[in-house]
């Protein structure tokens, strides 16, 4: 079903054929990434207004939990009817989450415009994987996934400024409102292109538990984000139910021996985890360091994340030129790069750490994701047949979400543990330096991406 290409030349993704399809996926990623940095940043007016301070954790809780449940129902959807219902149903959902929670005078209301908007996103992510592997041939996808990369820039220099003018300027509602003509756009160039797709080859294997094991993961990563923020009493039997759920989930919902880093997709999928965990858990608790350790203000704390998603979107465009290079060696290179970045920024925990030094050390950090993320993207889809890379695409997503969710909060419960957020260093330094092992164990472990072992 893969379309062909040139073996050698230029990527085509500009070709009149393809043009639309592609200008469709950014603009589907790229409004994602806007809503993503932008409701952070309004989100304290929100709950204020709609006077739900004491629930302020659970919009974002609410549409990580959707969006973990919809990324494996549209992975199994897809390997039962290709790309076309998930990138439909998908845009239209969110959309309507957009407006719901764009209109919403209470905190349930808002809450129920979290889930549509998260059922929506989590949908056309894996979708737009299938539908990456059915349009562009296996040369051209390093270029696709540098290109989707890139539409993350914009949104991490620009959305929460924008965000924060839109929230104090007009409303905070217009975060929401604002992008729903966009998503409708989106969809109406991707739509010509599914009218298009050759017939879809079902997959005849009956994934026992696939449903059941959606919620069990959503519930359980809500409940262990929530346990992490909220790290007393009973709240931690609430993760400790979380886990529960969750671990057998995991059986069902991953490629079997993901866990025990078996060669191939299954390392390809713990790979993903490790690299997103390492890095979003280190990242989460830098403006914290800066501002609290090194008096810096708000402002001046988020320009290393800043420089960071510059270094990401370069280092991916960088890969994205040299189709022919290895991909398993851009994941060790980049897996390198995030462990340097890393153990650099565990200097600037103690008082008289170079806080200066943070942007750039963040940016490398930056740089080793974009290597390596759009890489392992590459090699799901190489390891994929028709029949599961919806299933696999699924699974590289839960392993990203999953990642982060586990890591950033052991870092949560170790600040309030050993530490405090006024004074976070004796929870950052050790923290840090555990990611950059991490960091280094993928690198280590990369050796186990062998292309010609992945489908095993």
């Amino acid at each position: 079903m893969t379309t062909t290409g040139p073996p050698t030349g230029k990527s085509n993704l500009w070709t009149a054929e393809r043009r639309g399809p592609t200008i469709g996926m950014v603009l589907l990623v790229t409004l994602l990434a806007f809503e993503n940095m932008g409701v952070s940043t309004a989100m304290p007016r929100m709950v204020s207004e709609l006077g739900g301070e004491e629930l302020y954790a659970w919009p974002f809780l609410a549409f990580l939990a959707a969006s973990v449940v919809a990324t494996v129902l549209s992975g199994r959807l897809s390997d039962l009817r290709g790309p076309r219902p998930s990138l439909l149903i998908g845009p239209a959902l969110f959309l309507v989450g957009l407006v719901v929670a764009g209109v919403a005078q209470d905190m349930t209301l808002l809450l129920a415009g979290r889930v549509l908007q998260g059922l929506g996103g989590g949908a056309q992510v894996v979708a737009v994987y299938v539908l990456i592997a059915l349009v562009h041939p296996e040369r051209d996808r390093p270029a696709v996934f540098g290109l989707l990369a890139s539409a993350w820039v914009v949104p991490s220099l620009v959305g929460p400024a924008l965000s924060g003018w839109l929230t104090e300027v007009l409303s905070w509602r217009w975060v929401f409102l604002g992008l729903a003509p966009f998503v409708l756009l989106g969809v109406l160039l991707v739509v010509p292109v599914l009218r298009g797709l050759p017939p879809h080859n079902p997959d005849r294997n009956t994934r026992r538990g696939l449903p059941l094991a959606a919620f069990g993961a959503g519930a359980g990563v809500a409940a262990l984000s929530w346990a992490a923020q909220h790290p007393r009493g009973l709240n931690l039997l609430v993760g400790l139910a979380g886990l529960v759920a969750l671990v057998p989930s995991l059986r069902v919902l991953l490629p079997k021996g993901t866990l025990t880093a078996r060669p191939g997709l299954p390392m390809t999928i713990l790979a993903r985890g490790l690299l997103a965990g390492s890095f979003f858990a280190v990242e989460a608790f830098i403006p914290l360091t800066l501002t609290s350790v090194h008096g810096y203000s708000a402002i001046a704390a988020g320009i290393p994340l800043t420089l960071s998603a510059l270094g990401w979107s370069s280092a991916a465009w960088w890969q994205s030129r040299r189709p022919d290079h290895p991909r398993e060696r851009f994941v060790r290179w980049g897996f390198a790069l995030s462990a340097a970045g890393i153990s650099g920024v565990t200097l600037i925990a103690p008082e008289w750490g170079p806080a200066w030094a943070t942007p750039v050390l963040w940016a490398v950090a930056g740089a080793g994701m974009g290597l390596a993320m759009s890489s392992l993207s590459v090699l799901t889809l190489a390891a994929s047949s028709d029949v599961d890379r919806g299933f696999n695409s699924a699974a590289l997503q839960i392993s990203d979400m999953l990642g982060s969710a586990l890591l950033v909060g052991l870092g949560g419960v170790l600040i309030a543990s050993v530490a405090s957020a006024d004074a976070p260093t004796a929870a950052v330094l050790p923290f840090d330096l555990l990611m950059a092992g991490v960091a280094v164990l993928g690198a280590v472990l990369a050796g186990r991406l062998r292309p010609a072992t992945l489908g095993d």
